[in-house]
């Protein structure tokens, strides 16, 4: 066997020994040796421990020390005490005769050898001599490295042997015990242990004494110092003199000298205190400047560090942190501006905790009283628990962790927040945490904060639902910023007062028990309390969360939910419910109600089955009111209120326009509005009927089969089979997918670029795809993963299919794979290669067959020298598309708010100018949001993510603001909650007349609530009861006019030369100023609609089951030539309810 194995093998032991050695273990023989270590036997030594416990350890060290000051202290007071006791007279040494000479003139100067010193303050000065003097010979010995003379040498060695050998030489001669002994020296032994104390305090204690606290001590302790040796050593030497001077004239003398002020009164009269007083002032010139310079230096070092949030603060006021890389000026004063707008927010105080010194400008804002005493700037790293401890983070109310946004990198950016959100939990368990994070990817790695605000999610979510629903930007903006409605109120243009009012509107919650706008509501649907809520008090409630677990909130739920008292109300207002006064025209109105109130609760108690014909009757008050207002005479009310409500047999309208308005049908009937019931169902099997007559339409009707055949049509001329569902790929780890409109098959990456013809596909740009929707344009720079976020809410599962619009996005680089594996399972989604600045990439894009073009900011910009140059790229190329397509909606994202003012410039534009005076003022005045009144802003056709900032500080306040967003926006989808859409007054729906009958009709038809108006003005439009005169300089308009025939002709150079007809470009149109928009938060109940209003509505989930009582909505079929003078038809999106 050992002729097989290879040399140096070793041969497995037998099969008992192994099992051996696995029951009993390994264990040696006894012949085998076994040696025990012992590790630092040097510590052992006698030597050691004394060096362990005099120097090494800190705390034992530190209480040495301390011990060693308080005999200094000791001795530097018994020197005193010995002053004071005594007598320049009996000047002798001990046990000897005073020698009495009357005939002797001049200084005694025996007396500068020897002082009358009592027994017992001689023995306690021996006493602490000894200890001083073995002190300083145990410290030689554990010291001494083979230097000897070295230590010796040293001036506190010095001063140790010249105030304690004396001493104990006097234990063995007595005559010396009166021998005068410089023990105010000890002063300076003192200064020196004060000096390694502090050090010891900050090793052993923790203790966060910074470097300028510590010099400002030394500084102190040197002056003293210096002021104690100079009284001292000035009223020794002024014993010989026959009116020596006592120890109090000798601090004044000091004081009034080292002022310099010198009133002269007291003199020292001998050479030698003369001497002594001049070699004082000559050191205190030189140590004094030094320990000032350094006092300076640490100043300023302190100045860039920042201040300590002290223990004793943070156990009696509250505070909160701000992490951020940078402290830029405009981040942080949004931050302070919207935190301490909230009135129990005032108290608080904010730590800013930044690596990076402040500039001048946050320097200088800081200094501001109203800052100054609120915001406490530390430098330093939230990855430093001496930093961390500094700000007291564990004692913090919360923690704001913010990104670097004007970076290049926003990856690095991210790594940077989530290091920072690691290193805050890991020191404070329990803070709560903000996070701002810049990529979604980067959102599962803090999942554990408490509030988490993506930038490019909501970013993208934003600028997608502003290509549908015109506004909503603003609309947010509005909402999430507290705002308190007094904007614009000194403007001489109603528009501004009205606009300015509704942005004042945020969102508040409430317990629907404890409530005075809800409260009257309990066991009433949801709708019927929305829409009355509005009436009486001009609240608009559009949310609600059950009292359960795991409950979610539910944008308008609809009908089917039932007010409970225990039910959380969500409402746009003004201000909340607790700030508001309830003023009744009838003092006994208010208890009245809550009669009812309880009347109504019992009676639903004991009537559950109650029909709802009781809802009816309780309701026909609107009614009344309706007819009263057309001023109709009827012999019988009651009768003509039943024949108001119209038969819904015929498919039609549930309300027609009255008698001789446009669209009016030519029947006897009163037109009303049906009324909101208290309690309804949205299955119109489940209705009942009064005389016959049906409050629902049926499930059938000539609308539903309009767009069933829609659909059809649009399934023809589309090859690929949609489907709703999940989407099959996710863009990155952690996102939620969400129900979408998907293809049935993901399509060939080849087919999604947009001018490179295929083997699927021959087309070569926008317009050889004949979509039957305009498309929408996003230009970006690269195709991050947040993009994907753009696409899912223009593929919602609630929009109508044959609504969808196609979306191209156009990159300067070439996307990575696996993006358009995630987006290849969406419809009329592609993309193309290509610059907003090329002319001829925007044709092939389909810029002539587009709604809105979406620029969005880039990353690269961010590297401008000139931090406010960093929008310069998209200003520019914004304004050339917008000379050459005018009539284009463009939307443009930017890094900075005040760049906006730039977009779509117009140098003539007089009214623009008064709007950007009226900014100034309103910047003046403190306003939060003073770019409100500038033109592209209310209009939503800016957007910057700063905007984006306020909801995630006021998500301290509200928890439920980040939530609410992301259900508005469409990024969250919960069982349940409605969703934001759309709906555009036309001339057939003038006869509402105001927006309060028209949140009636919606509320008792299709159960939407509306929430909000985008309007528009035209100059022309005199029946606007808000009209505006626009004007522009007309003296240029020759030159204009061949500016724009010189720019039309480029254009059809170009768009002969890419093989497009150039009849799809409106060479007509202008540039000058013919409309403005703004939005309506929650308008009042008598706000009168206009024509082109368009209506923000939050639609119930899944709809009603029967069809929208609404007109027919129109067509879409495959685009067609458009012939001169004909203007393209703009499809609004979802707007399938119109009225």
């Amino acid at each position: 066997m050992t002729d097989t194995l290879v040399d140096g093998a070793v041969p497995p032991l037998p099969p008992r020994y192994r099992f051996r050695d696995l029951v009993m273990g390994d264990h040696f023989t006894e012949g085998e040796d076994r040696v025990r270590v012992e590790f630092y036997i040097n510590e052992r030594s006698f030597k050691e421990r004394l060096q362990l416990y005099f120097i090494k350890n800190q705390r034992s060290s530190l209480r040495i020390r301390i011990f060693n000051f308080f005999l200094m202290a000791v001795s530097c007071t018994l020197y005193c005490v010995r002053v004071i006791l005594d007598d320049h007279t009996r000047a002798a040494c001990h046990g000897c005769e005073v020698p009495v000479n009357d005939t002797q003139e001049g200084p005694n100067w025996i007396s500068l050898l020897w002082v009358h010193r009592p027994v017992w303050l001689w023995a306690l000065q021996v006493t602490i001599a000894i200890i001083m003097l073995l002190q300083t010979v145990l410290m030689l010995y554990l010291q001494y490295k083979g230097n000897i003379c070295q230590q010796l040498m040293s001036i506190t060695r010095i001063l140790e042997f010249l105030n304690t050998i004396p001493f104990i030489v006097t234990l063995f001669w007595p005559p010396l015990r009166n021998l005068f002994i410089p023990v105010f020296l000890n002063c300076w032994l003192g200064h020196s242990i004060l000096k390694n104390m502090l050090n010891d305090l900050n090793r052993a204690l923790q203790k966060i004494q910074t470097a300028f606290s510590q010099q400002v001590i030394i500084l102190c302790s040197t002056l003293l110092c210096l002021m104690f040796t100079s009284i001292c050593g000035i009223e020794h030497l002024e014993r010989p003199y026959e009116l020596k001077m006592s120890l109090f004239e000798a601090v004044y003398f000091v004081i009034v000298t080292f002022s310099t002020v010198g009133y002269g009164d007291i003199q020292v009269k001998l050479w030698p205190s003369q001497l002594f007083v001049a070699i004082m002032i000559i050191a205190a010139l030189i140590i004094v400047p030094i320990q000032l310079e350094q006092l300076a230096f640490y100043l300023v070092e302190r100045q860039k560090q920042g201040h300590s949030y002290s223990k004793h603060r943070a156990q009696t006021e509250k505070h909160v942190v701000v992490c951020a890389t940078v402290i830029q000026a405009d981040v942080i004063m949004d931050f302070l501006n919207e935190f301490y707008a909230h009135p129990h927010l005032q108290d608080y105080f904010v730590v800013l905790l930044s690596p990076v010194e402040l500039d001048n400008t946050m320097r200088l804002l800081l200094q501001i009283p109203i800052w100054s005493q609120r915001v406490i700037y530390v430098q330093g790293s939230a990855l430093r628990d001496q930093d961390l401890q500094r700000v007291r983070m564990d004692d913090a109310e919360a923690c704001f962790i913010l990104s670097p946004r004007n970076v290049m990198d926003r990856y690095e950016a991210d790594q940077q927040t989530i290091l920072r959100t690691w290193a805050v939990k890991d020191f404070a368990p329990a803070v709560k945490l903000f996070v701002q994070i810049l990529r979604p990817e980067s959102q599962f790695h803090v999942k554990f904060a408490d509030h988490i605000v993506c930038e490019d999610e909501f970013k993208y979510a934003l600028l997608a639902n502003n290509c549908l629903t015109p506004g909503t930007s603003t609309f947010v903006t509005l909402l999430i910023h507290t705002l308190r409605g007094h904007e614009g109120s000194d403007s001489d243009s109603q528009w501004m007062r009205i606009y300015g009012r509704s942005s004042g509107n945020e969102v508040y919650h409430i317990i629907l028990g404890d409530s005075k706008f809800f409260g009257e509501f309990e066991n009433k649907s949801f709708t019927y309390a929305s829409f009355h809520a509005h009436k009486k008090f001009g609240v608009a409630l559009v949310g609600v969360m059950k009292d359960e677990d795991d409950a979610e909130i539910q944008l308008n739920p609809g009908p089917k939910h039932i007010m409970r008292a225990s039910d959380t109300c969500y409402y746009f207002n003004i201000t909340k419910e607790e700030n508001s006064a309830f003023i009744f025209a009838d003092p006994d109105q208010e208890k009245e109600k809550e009669y009812k109130r309880k009347d109504s609760k019992s009676s639903l108690n004991n009537e559950p089955s109650t029909s709802k014909i009781h809802s009816i009757i309780a309701s026909v008050g609107s009614m009344a009111i309706e007819l009263q207002d057309r001023r109709v005479n009827t012999a019988d009310p009651a009768r003509e209120a039943l024949v108001a409500m119209p038969s819904t047999s015929s498919g039609r309208h549930l309300l027609s326009p009255p008698a001789g308005e446009e669209g009016a049908i030519p029947a006897r009937r009163r037109p009303s509005i049906l009324p909101v019931l208290e309690i309804m169902s949205s299955d119109p099997e489940d209705e009942e009927t009064v005389d016959g007559i049906r409050f629902r339409t049926e499930k059938t009707t000539p609308e539903a089969d309009t767009d069933i055949e829609d659909i059809k049509v649009w399934d023809s001329e589309n090859e690929e089979a949609w489907a709703k569902g999940y989407p099959p790929t996710a863009p990155y780890i952690g996102y939620t997918p969400m129900f979408s409109h998907v293809l049935s098959r993901d399509r060939k990456l080849c087919c999604l670029e947009l001018d490179q013809p295929c083997a699927h596909s021959s087309n070569r740009c926008a317009r050889d795809y004949n979509w039957p929707n305009n498309c929408i344009i996003v230009v970006v720079e690269s195709m991050a993963p947040g993009l994907y976020n753009f696409i899912v809410p223009l593929r919602a599962h609630w929009r109508p299919k044959h609504t969808l619009k196609p979306i191209v996005i156009m990159a300067e680089r070439r996307p990575e794979t696996s993006f358009l594996e995630c987006i290849a399972a969406f419809p009329l989604v592609y993309y193309m290669i290509g610059s907003v600045e090329s002319l001829d990439e925007l044709l092939r894009a389909g810029i002539l067959q587009a709604d809105t073009v979406v620029v969005v900011d880039k990353e690269s910009s961010k590297l401008a020298e000139e931090d406010y140059m960093a929008d310069a790229c998209q200003a520019v190329a914004v304004q050339t598309m917008f000379k050459l397509f005018p009539s284009t909606n463009i939307i443009t994202e930017l890094t900075h708010p005040s760049n906006m003012r730039f977009m779509q410039f117009r140098a003539k534009d007089y009214y623009a100018l008064k709007l950007a005076q009226k900014q100034k003022r309103e910047k003046e005045r403190g306003a939060n949001l003073s770019y409100m009144f500038r033109l592209p802003f209310a209009a939503g056709n800016v957007f910057t993510a700063s905007m984006l900032d306020t909801m995630l500080y006021q998500s301290f306040v509200k928890d439920y603001m980040i939530t609410l967003t992301r259900l508005l926006l469409g990024l969250d989808q919960a069982h349940g909650s409605g969703y934001l859409c759309e709906m555009k007054i036309t001339t057939d729906d003038l006869w509402i007349r105001t927006y309060g009958r028209l949140y009636q009709k919606l509320c008792s038809t299709t159960f939407e609530i509306p929430v909000g108006i985008y309007r528009t003005h035209l100059p022309s439009d005199s029946k606007s009861e808000m009209s505006v005169t626009i004007d522009d300089d007309d003296q240029s308009s020759t030159c204009v006019s061949e500016e724009r025939a010189a720019l039309a002709e480029l254009v059809r150079s170009k768009m002969k030369k890419l093989s497009l007809p150039e009849s799809d470009y409106d060479a007509e149109a202008s540039e000058k100023r013919s409309a403005f928009s703004y939005v309506l938060i929650n308008p009042g109940f008598d706000t009168k609609l206009e024509l082109d209003d368009v209506i923000f509505i939050i639609r119930p989930a899944g709809g009603p089951n029967a069809s929208s009582p609404m007109p027919p909505r129109r067509k879409f079929s495959t685009r067609r030539p458009k012939t001169e003078g004909e203007k393209r038809e703009d499809p609004q999106g979802s707007m399938d309810t119109k009225l």
